[in-house]
């Protein structure tokens, strides 16, 4: 069957490749990735302990976790499209246009951005106590943004660089850092803010 003779079809299965493309690298870098992680912190754990490293599991459960749970999202964001490309530098209007969109649109759009580098987010506080700040995180967080959607633009790789998924990966940082704040909040100096 020429699934492009019917149209009901052929739109279904452009949207089914669509949504592979979207997902398809982080599925695929996630699903290997639950069977190696615990793997990679017992190693890393093992190897910091020799060494008498002084939190040898909770930086080597960091150090994986934010490895694991970021690097499939930049290898999706860096992966070429067959998109125009293109920046958007105004705060907002990308956001503004998905106002019009499906549901499912705004949802991937909105939403892979917010988890782009969430476990950033929830874990560097936890990792270290120079990065225990609200701020850090999300200097650490949008910088990396910037440096993701730079790349985008100088490797020409179709895709739209915008101001707002930097906001919003951002956003996600500081979102996951609060989720973990209780773990972390306790080695920020007094004077820097209120407990």
């Amino acid at each position: 069957m020429d699934i492009f003779r019917y149209p009901l079809i052929a739109v279904h299965h452009e949207r089914m490749a669509q949504t592979w493309e979207l997902w398809g690298s982080v599925i695929i870098a996630g699903t290997f990735a639950l069977f190696l992680t615990p793997l990679a912190v017992v190693l890393l754990f093992r190897r910091r302990a020799r060494a008498g490293h002084p939190a040898p599991l909770r930086t080597a459960i960091a150090d994986v976790v934010i490895t694991v749970g970021t690097a499939p999202w930049i290898w999706m964001i860096l992966t070429p499209a067959n998109g125009p490309g293109g920046v958007g530098l105004v705060p907002f209007a990308d956001l503004a246009d998905l106002a019009s969109a499906p549901w499912q649109t705004v949802f991937v759009q909105v939403g892979g951005n917010l988890l782009v580098f969430a476990a950033l987010g929830a874990l560097l506080p936890v990792r270290t106590a120079a990065m225990a700040s609200a701020g850090r995180v999300a200097a650490v967080a949008a910088a990396f943004s910037v440096l993701v959607e730079v790349l985008q633009l100088v490797l020409d790789l179709g895709r739209f660089s915008s101001v707002d998924d930097v906001l919003l990966n951002t956003a996600g940082a500081m979102i996951s850092a609060s989720v973990t704040r209780r773990w972390w909040a306790g080695r920020i100096p007094a004077a820097t803010i209120a407990r």
